[in-house]
């Protein structure tokens, strides 16, 4: 089923560690909690320095949707996060410290279950219309730029504006209307049996 995210209609929760706030966009399950999701798609202002909460367990991505970037000291090592390079990926348990370039800023977060399942994140530019098909058991988009976004399927039409985010049915071909805009793809991918038993072979 097709699950319109309306931004305005989201409300800030504490993070892990208590140290900021961040609005979550999707969750699975839908009733999970920080310590029990299978994957979770978050927003997250960060206003001033400090540390990630942990997150063993947990693969996460992390990209630039607005402001000046920041540096993140992972286990040590210092990575520029920046127009120039806005994604990067890492392990839930390092330990991450923060530490701003030019002000706040906001950032998408992907987190996924590695026991469980697994995701890819992507980024898209569009301008004019183009075509996407959800090839995941879970996709969601997310319209990090632009006014916004209609898209259209068969069976149902649906309009986003900037940081709106819908979850796809897999295999639906979708046309993407679009001035200028950028989306996210978040695609998680659940283990299957098949999956388990090979890891043993």
């Amino acid at each position: 089923m097709t699950v319109l995210i309306p931004f305005a209609g989201l409300s800030p929760v504490p993070w892990k560690n208590g140290g900021g706030s961040t609005i979550e966009i999707a969750i699975g399950p839908p009733d999970a909690g920080f310590d029990d999701f299978d994957w979770r798609v978050s927003l997250a202002t960060i206003s001033e320095d400090g540390a990630f909460s942990q997150f063993p367990g947990v693969d996460r991505t992390l990209a630039l949707v607005d402001g000046h970037g920041l540096t993140l000291q992972i286990d040590g090592e210092p990575t520029l996060i920046s127009d120039a390079e806005p994604v990067i990926a890492f392990d839930g348990a390092s330990e991450v410290q923060a530490r701003l370039n030019r002000g706040p800023t906001l950032d998408f977060n992907v987190m996924s279950r590695s026991e469980r399942c697994w995701h890819q994140f992507g980024r898209r530019r569009l301008s004019g219309d183009s075509t996407f098909v959800a090839r995941a058991e879970v996709t969601v988009l997310f319209l990090a730029e632009g006014d916004s976004l209609q898209l259209a399927s068969d069976d149902e039409r649906i309009g986003l504006v900037r940081y709106d985010a819908v979850i796809l049915d897999q295999g639906t071909v979708w046309s993407l209307e679009a001035g200028q805009a950028t989306i996210f793809i978040v695609d998680v991918h659940y283990y299957s049996e098949d999956d388990d038993e090979a890891m043993y072979d």
